[in-house]
């Protein structure tokens, strides 16, 4: 477990509340899957899925998350012992079987929901009492997107997740590479200004801080930390649209820079849009870059 302490202040003074582990797997599971939107940003669609195949098996949780991708969720009270290895054979059967998740899909969200699976990117979230070192190096080697989150109760009021190690599947290495990831290949040709735009914020944003991965959808690139904190569109002539989760009660509002966007249709996830048409707009949005990052 982290060094990360938890006080309770009183005018008498502090007093430590000790983390500790649920007494079942079952709890911390039903806790999650009561509240995985707010904890995990995932919508939640079936616990305890039964598998149809000879080897048989049963997935602890079955969801959808934020960008439209399909979510394996695997529970362990305590020691994560073989789960990362568990939870891709049931990603890879779920890739087998899209039929079953869309039906799964539909019936829960709707026709709509259904048809824009993001197949490409599907994810593997596992919460447990703790994690291996042998853990954490499998998942940085694997191809697939999988998020490592150890928890812990304080109290009896309160639960801490925190992200052990997170990857996506999609590699992005090469300079060409992640001009084709962030939607460049055509604008880079016609704009140079604004592709190079487009690269500085890609790069600010996969620097920003640990465990920050890239998910394409056709309408915009999410950057997430377990859950969403920016969403990038592609190049406009003139500017770059950004979408972040910062606390809009503490931000000070620019026309022509910042604008809320609260319940305004728009691509992507996140209420505050940031109008970027220069490099210095870049450097001028990394405080609120970096305010997303911390909440996500």
């Amino acid at each position: 477990m982290s060094g990360l302490k938890l006080f309770h202040t009183t005018k008498s003074g502090v007093t430590e509340v000790m983390p500790r582990l649920a007494e079942v797997e079952a709890d911390v599971q039903g806790l999650v899957e009561a509240h995985m939107e707010t904890l995990l940003c995932v919508t939640f669609l079936a616990s305890e899925y039964v598998i149809d195949c000879v080897e048989g098996g049963r997935i602890d949780a079955l969801g959808i998350d934020e960008n439209g991708a399909p979510v394996v969720v695997e529970f362990k009270r305590g020691t994560a012992a073989g789960v990362v290895n568990q939870g891709l054979y049931y990603v890879a059967w779920l890739m087998a079987h899209k039929d079953a998740f869309r039906n799964l899909v539909r019936g829960r969200l709707g026709a709509s929901a259904a048809s824009q699976i993001l197949w490409s990117s599907p994810r593997l979230i596992c919460v447990a009492g703790d994690f291996t070192r042998y853990d954490a190096h499998a998942v940085r080697e694997h191809r697939r997107s999988i998020d490592l989150v150890r928890y812990r109760y304080f109290g009896s009021e309160h639960i801490g997740l925190e992200t052990v190690a997170s990857v996506t599947g999609a590699s992005v290495g090469t300079k060409r590479a992640r001009r084709r990831a962030v939607g460049l290949s055509s604008v880079g040709r016609r704009d140079g200004a604004m592709a190079e735009l487009a690269e500085a914020v890609d790069e600010a944003l996969l620097g920003i801080g640990d465990g920050v991965t890239r998910v394409q959808r056709k309408q915009y690139a999410a950057y997430q930390r377990l859950r969403n904190f920016a969403c990038v569109c592609p190049p406009q002539q003139t500017k770059l649209l950004v979408y972040l989760k910062a606390d809009l009660k503490k931000v000070d509002l620019v026309p022509g820079f910042t604008r809320d966007v609260t319940g305004l249709g728009h691509h992507g996830t996140g209420d505050l849009e940031v109008q970027l048409r220069t490099p210095k707009d870049v450097e001028r949005a990394q405080d609120l870059f970096r305010a997303s990052y911390a909440a996500a």
